[in-house]
């Protein structure tokens, strides 16, 4: 994709004085504009599908669809479409998933004044942008979960979906409702995650959630 003239930048956070302060810092800028602001994953998707949105700025943990949800969908339904993620968690299985799913790079929120301008324009060019302090152990690190195999996800979309909803107290029958799907589906997707996993109960299974990056810890 080309570098616009203007970059269109669609921006995900569910805190409105974040995303005062984020708009603020990016049209203090020539080069680039916010065209609009959502409040969860499942609206950044929606948004960052029409043509006008260029770069699309996600926080991580969003209510209905966390910013690497989102990220992941338009990563295959707009390849073209870059995409940051923002997060106030300098941690390392965010960032790997982050990058896992297609993000451009990874900005921590407390640096975001000094960090997020420079990240976006090197997402723009098709460069990554990780965050200071912990590039070099990351790729190591990451290198070695690749190499053992560790990275292969045992889990469906659909079922990460429902993993999400499950670790931050949902019954079953609200996310029936919330994915449109039956509380039948919704308990086998339950079943087969703590088969898949070995593991034995919904404790277990928001452990793991956080791990992936899917709820705050």
């Amino acid at each position: 994709m080309s570098i616009p003239l203007v970059t269109g930048v669609l921006l995900a956070d569910d805190h409105p004085i974040v995303l005062h302060g984020l708009r603020d810092l990016l049209n203090a800028e020539a080069d680039f504009r916010v065209i609009d602001e959502v409040s969860d994953g499942a609206e950044a998707v929606e948004r960052a599908l029409q043509d006008d949105i260029h770069l699309a700025i996600l926080d991580v943990t969003m209510p209905r669809m966390t910013g690497l949800q989102a990220a992941r969908e338009l990563s295959s339904r707009r390849p073209e479409l870059r995409t940051l993620m923002l997060s106030m968690h300098e941690n390392e299985q965010f960032l790997f998933e982050a990058l896992r799913v297609g993000a451009s790079g990874y900005v921590l929120k407390t640096a975001a004044d000094r960090d997020l301008v420079h990240a976006c324009r090197a997402t723009m060019r098709g460069e990554t942008f990780l965050y200071a302090g912990a590039v070099s152990a990351l790729v190591r690190d990451y290198l070695d979960r690749a190499r053992s195999g560790e990275d292969v996800d045992p889990l469906t979309p659909r079922e990460l979906e429902v993993l999400k909803l499950v670790a931050e107290g949902h019954t079953s029958d609200e996310i029936a409702q919330l994915l449109v799907i039956s509380r039948k589906t919704v308990d086998r997707h339950r079943a087969n995650m703590l088969e898949k996993l070995g593991m034995r109960d919904r404790v277990e299974l928001t452990r793991y959630a956080i791990r992936r990056g899917l709820i705050a810890p």
